[in-house]
């Protein structure tokens, strides 16, 4: 699930990116908010958790991720796409955003529980690989 999350990461770096060059070339920072949100919850939310994944490929092999991969990559484009839809003037579409964030911040308590439950020293400790998370040097 590591990759899956780092190339999907990539693809909203590049729609971040876009809307970042879009907004400078036409003097119209309206969209500011929908370019935070696709490099913050897209970008660099998705490229960590596929960073954590891959390290914890224990973790990363869960229902839970597979359930935190969807629901992310289904909630964040509809509250994206609400959130132009808003910006460009139509209040009635809040409740679409409200949906998309909904699942969002369901995949993202998904994640939560996934790490809590599978990131560990186990991973390290079945490799022979020493894991000491309490060493800590004086400086």
């Amino acid at each position: 699930m590591g990759a899956k999350l780092i190339k999907i990461a990539s693809i909203y770096f590049v729609i971040g990116v876009l809307f970042g060059m879009f907004m400078s070339m036409t003097h119209n920072f309206g969209l500011a908010s929908v370019h935070a949100h696709i490099n913050l919850l897209g970008w660099a939310s998705l490229a960590l958790a596929g960073l954590i994944y891959s390290v914890y490929p224990i973790a990363g092999e869960t229902p839970l991720a597979k359930a935190h991969f969807w629901l992310h990559n289904i909630g964040l484009p509809i509250m994206m796409i609400g959130l132009i839809v808003l910006v460009s003037g139509v209040p009635s579409v809040e409740p679409v955003i409200a949906v998309g964030g909904l699942i969002t911040v369901i995949s993202v308590i998904l994640f939560m529980i996934n790490v809590l439950k599978n990131v560990n020293a186990t991973y390290f400790k079945s490799k022979g690989l020493n894991y000491n998370r309490n060493k800590t040097t004086p400086l």
